[in-house]
């Protein structure tokens, strides 16, 4: 047999909707990241409680990994459905573990090259743990002992992930874990081409962008959070509610969105760090209550998770095809902020500082993320995530001894910068109005068209200024690039592995990455201009980020690479469609 290769994967584990499939990967990914090994990982599944196909994909590697991959080596099958859906995935030498009583047609595995280890893994849950229901423990085991994977990092995650549920359920799972990686290992992992040994490192987080956000948010003093219940940013509220009493949170979870929303802007207009988070769905029925943040000139943060629309669309699977909805939603022209993180770390620095911008420019500012995003884990080391670099910035907020001091107190006072002082609600020297209605500098409604147009220019004036204070877009690859991809969001992971694979090849390409996209930042054009052969990579259909560029710069973005299926970009289809591009150009 070959030489084997060692500490670098990609598996997935396949079955049906309520089988466990999302908490066993969740697992496995933790354990492979307490033996100091990098994993990238993400699932898929259906809307539905239970039944419909669902699987979750790992990937683990010794260095840094940012993506998935579309070829796999190991499946572990739950169903028979799983066999056939991945199958075509696996690359010859690759390996297939099931249960000894699944149903399976051996032939196709054969021609393709792919190994079968077949387990009693319902009989060993059955005789070891007590019951069948830990068939998927029983296969993470038998993954391990495949790999000769260390068992004892994945014995901890079961410490740790079954000690609410008592003493005799941790050691059922331990029992049954045991039995079946020692079966594994002693029948079949001579045999299989691909070893695991854990690394000596530092310890690592495995965040998703959902629990980075949040992290970054609460780090920012960020205190409530009203939701209702929405894929992709359910992560969201679950780890609100899971560490609200610890942390001295507030959590809100409401009867519709609009209640949320609006829970919101009223724990904002009294001083606190808000959030609510959402669904594109769910931001549709925002938008009435996002204008009034905006005549309100309340700082207000909103996470928005995408999905492919419209209406419920697919509620489970991903997509970018929300860009200009949130850049122009609600009737009129108000200020907003909208940050586009693309991996962990960025989610996390953009849940602290959409705080610092909402309050400096008293506007909503939006987190524009979606389920590739939100839901993929990854290992992140801890020092990109410093707490002490967070620095707090309320912007133009009035202490009371500076309220003390004033005669005249005008909540939306004309300034040069537009952004007027700031007073929370209580101080007897700050009672104002603040209406949905146009209004004066006091606040009390107006319809005088002078007055109009000039607090119109007032509020305006916000974007003006943010526009020349947000980070320019990122740049990743060779400096004399030939070709440059230009993206935002969560395409930043599988295009930074294109560009590596195809400079590698000895081409030169770069990628040019927008996390901050509203209001379009000055910097962004001279990077822009700068590129020779420009290609826009975007989950959506109309190439949304290339229109706006167009209309923002007036560079002409020369190509489109769109996926608007549900699935998340990978390595492998970018590359697919960079080829056909190229064909089609020296065609034409």
């Amino acid at each position: 047999m070959a030489e084997k290769v060692i500490s670098r994967l990609s598996f997935k584990i396949g079955g049906e909707a309520g089988q466990g499939v999302e908490s066993s990967g969740a697992g496995f990914a933790k354990a492979l990241a307490r033996g100091g090994l990098h994993i990238f990982a993400y699932q898929d599944y259906m809307s539905r409680i239970r039944g419909g196909h669902n699987f979750f994909q790992i990937r683990v590697a010794e260095r840094p990994i940012y993506s998935h991959t579309d070829e796999i080596e190991l499946l572990l099958a739950l169903t028979a459905e799983a066999v056939e859906r991945h199958l075509p995935e696996l690359v010859p030498g690759g390996g297939i573990i099931a249960d000894e009583e699944l149903k399976l047609e051996e032939g196709p595995l054969a021609d393709r090259g792919v190994r079968l280890f077949r387990l009693p893994l319902a009989r060993i849950a059955l005789e070891e743990g007590g019951s069948r229901v830990m068939l998927n423990t029983a296969a993470l085991g038998a993954a391990a002992g495949l790999t000769n994977y260390k068992l004892e990092h994945l014995e901890s995650v079961i410490e740790d992930n079954f000690k609410v549920k008592g003493t005799q359920i941790v050691r059922a799972n331990l029992a049954v874990v045991r039995a079946a990686y020692e079966y594994a290992q002693q029948r079949y992992a001579a045999d299989f081409g691909y070893e695991l040994k854990g690394l000596v490192a530092p310890k690592r987080m495995v965040l998703s962008g959902n629990t980075a956000i949040c992290l970054g948010a609460v780090a920012a003093g960020c205190r409530f959070l009203a939701a209702y219940p929405m894929t992709p940013t359910t992560g969201i509220l679950e780890w609100f509610a899971g560490h609200a009493g610890r942390l001295g949170l507030v959590f809100k979870q409401t009867e519709d969105e609009i209640a949320a929303i609006t829970m919101a802007i009223g724990a904002a207009h009294m001083g606190l760090r808000a959030m609510c988070a959402t669904s594109g769905g769910g931001f549709s029925l925002m938008v009435e209550a996002l204008g009034l943040a905006g005549m309100t000139e309340t700082p207000l943060v909103i996470v928005e998770g995408q999905r492919p629309g419209p209406s419920t669309g697919l509620p489970t699977k991903t997509e970018q095809g929300d860009l200009l909805f949130v850049i122009h939603a609600s009737q009129g022209e108000f200020p907003r902020i909208v940050l586009t993180p693309g991996t962990a770390e960025e989610a996390f620095w953009a849940g602290a500082e959409a705080f610092n911008l909402a309050e400096r420019y008293q506007c909503p500012v939006i987190i524009l993320s979606d389920h590739f995003l939100g839901t993929s884990l990854r290992t992140v080391e801890p020092d990109r995530l410093k707490l002490e670099d967070i620095r707090i910035d309320r912007g133009e907020l009035l202490t009371p001894e500076e309220l003390d001091r004033l005669e005249d107190y005008k909540r939306f006072r004309f300034t040069e910068t537009g952004i007027s002082p700031r007073a929370l609600p209580g101080h007897p020297k700050a009672v104002y109005v603040a209406t949905g209605d146009e209004h004066a500098e006091d606040g009390r409604i107006t319809e005088d068209p002078l007055l109009r147009r000039k607090m119109v220019e007032k509020r305006m004036k916000k974007l003006e200024l943010a526009r020349r204070e947000l980070p320019a877009p990122g740049l990743y690859g060779h400096k004399e690039a030939e070709l440059t991809f230009v993206a935002w969001g969560s395409t930043l992971g599988p295009l930074r592995e294109t560009v590596e694979r195809l400079n590698s090849q000895g081409r030169r390409v770069r990628l040019l990455h927008f996390r901050t996209i509203w209001p379009f930042p000055e910097g962004a054009e001279e990077a822009l201009a700068q590129a020779k052969h420009l290609i826009a990579v975007e989950g959506n259909y109309s190439g949304q980020l290339a229109g706006l560029i167009r209309r923002e710069t007036g560079l002409k973005v020369e190509g489109l690479i769109s996926k608007y299926d549900g699935l998340p970009f990978s390595p492998g289809y970018i590359l697919e469609k960079l080829r056909e591009l190229e064909e089609v150009k020296a065609g034409a």
